[in-house]
């Protein structure tokens, strides 16, 4: 009860991060310029969403055939349909509740192709962690293409965190995390190993266990050629449907790809903060835009667009999926007998 309550605010908590973002970003919009920013939407090119779409749903595609190469390891080898399943629905629970989609893509596959569940965590860590990696070129492939941009913004939205009056970066702070952290890790350690039998230890055992497995996997990989390429893939089509969604509305038609990959970066932290990106993803978008020259009614107008249409990709696919997969296993319990 009190884990389904704290899960409730958990929800509301980021909600509400994301719907005071959607107001605050109203806010940035002079009175004068609310013209423009209806005009923007009425005004744009929503053909332009259908490759968006497509595109998006090849991401989602190739991520879950990733996903299967770091299953081949520990000695499973899932249906291509019920992992890409897995993975939709995954995303369509994180719209509810972020990361919530990971155990239950998790789940999900524990369900339909009896692949341990802890097992597949430790995959899930690899993945984020190479996401993360893949974030992380992206922000240099922007901050190389687009310099003064990308710099200026990361320097005013970080700027605060690493800056005081008194000193250029609290050591203090930092360090005080650090101590927190490695105590938590020596402490697991120690009561692991000092009560081995205990029936909490021992669940938490098999968990860590398993997450290792998964973690380890990766030494393991027979493809890690096409692993790669399958990441490089995946953000590249992300870059790609960016691009093309800047050329949906008129004011923001004129920007080239380096702005695509700039947006792609920032409101990718805006996808990670609150669920499904609301209010966040547009926000970031529309500063970085206003850093390239666009207004920021323009740059939010396009920014919603944008954030739209990944919110409709994820609603339709994820709910497709959620039907599809006791149907599309049923049917092939059936045809086995």
């Amino acid at each position: 009860m009190r884990k389904k309550w704290f899960s409730i605010l958990q929800y509301l908590f980021f909600l509400g991060l994301g719907l005071f973002l959607v107001w605050w970003s109203m806010q940035q919009i002079p009175p004068e310029k609310w013209g423009d920013f209806k005009k923007s939407l009425q005004n744009a090119n929503y053909w332009l969403l259908i490759p968006v779409f497509l595109i998006l749903t090849l991401s989602h595609f190739i991520r879950s055939l990733r996903w299967k190469i770091l299953m081949k390891p520990m000695g499973y080898t899932p249906r291509t349909p019920n992992v890409f399943f897995a993975v939709m629905v995954g995303y369509l629970a994180n719209l509810a509740v972020p990361r919530l989609g990971e155990l239950l893509k998790c789940t999900l596959l524990a369900k339909y192709e009896k692949v341990p569940a802890d097992k597949l965590v430790g995959t899930i860590l690899i993945e984020r962690a190479f996401d993360v990696i893949s974030l992380g070129l992206v922000f240099l492939i922007a901050l190389i293409s687009q310099f003064d941009v990308v710099g200026e913004y990361a320097g005013q939205l970080l700027g605060p965190l690493f800056k005081s009056e008194n000193t250029p970066i609290p050591y203090l702070k930092i360090g005080l995390v650090l101590f927190i952290l490695i105590f938590i890790l020596i402490g697991t350690i120690l009561i692991i190993k000092k009560f081995p039998h205990n029936k909490i230890v021992t669940i938490l055992s098999k968990i860590i266990a398993g997450v290792w497995e998964g973690l380890s996997s990766i030494r393991q990989l027979d493809q890690k050629g096409l692993f790669l390429i399958y990441s490089v893939l995946i953000w590249g089509l992300y870059i790609m449907g960016t691009w093309i969604g800047l050329y949906a509305t008129a004011g923001t038609s004129s920007l080239g790809i380096a702005a695509a990959v700039s947006a792609l970066a920032f409101g990718s932290i805006g996808m990670i903060i609150t669920p499904g990106g609301i209010g966040a993803y547009a926000y970031f978008i529309a500063k970085v835009l206003e850093k390239n020259g666009i207004g920021f009614e323009l740059g939010f107008a396009n920014g919603t667009l944008q954030w739209f249409a990944q919110f409709i990709i994820v609603l339709i696919v994820g709910f497709i999926s959620l039907g599809l997969l006791p149907w599309y296993n049923k049917k092939n319990t059936n045809e086995s007998n």
